[in-house]
């Protein structure tokens, strides 16, 4: 049922219609302007919190041995403003990476034949550091009102 005010089909008849979307949308840009660096911020602490928790977790059980601790040194973090938001990646450039974090059962491209556990060190860093990153995000949206 159309409002009296919102002529559409499917309005809920207490809709109304704005006329002020321009004001409307230069506000929000406003707020996203201001909010960026801020946010850049919460992602930037955060990123650095996961990859030195990931780093803990692979240094010995129940995470992988790292008895030279090449691997563990190989994790970084790289965080970038993008057109959607701003964005973090954490990672390795150690091929044995995903071998270690889910494991390996088979034969590999050389020939050798594993049945390799799992040590999952990403995983378990990734949900404890995602609370306090969205409590975060969440008190700078908060704050954004």
């Amino acid at each position: 049922m159309a409002s009296p005010f919102n002529p559409h089909p499917n309005a809920h008849p207490g809709a109304g219609a704005y006329s002020n979307g321009a004001q409307i949308a230069a506000e929000l840009d406003a707020r996203a302007v201001a909010l960026r660096p801020r946010a850049t911020a919460v992602v930037r602490h955060h990123a650095m919190l996961l990859e030195t928790a990931i780093k803990a977790n692979a240094s010995g059980r129940p995470g992988p041995n790292a008895p030279t601790g090449d691997y563990r040194r190989s994790w970084t973090h790289e965080v970038q403003q993008t057109a959607a938001g701003v964005e973090a990646v954490v990672g390795t450039n150690r091929p044995q990476g995903r071998r270690l974090e889910f494991g390996f059962v088979g034969r590999d491209i050389l020939g050798r034949v594993f049945n390799q556990r799992p040590y999952p060190h990403v995983g378990p860093a990734v949900e404890r550091i995602r609370p306090a990153f969205l409590a975060a995000m969440g008190d700078l949206a908060d704050g954004a009102r």
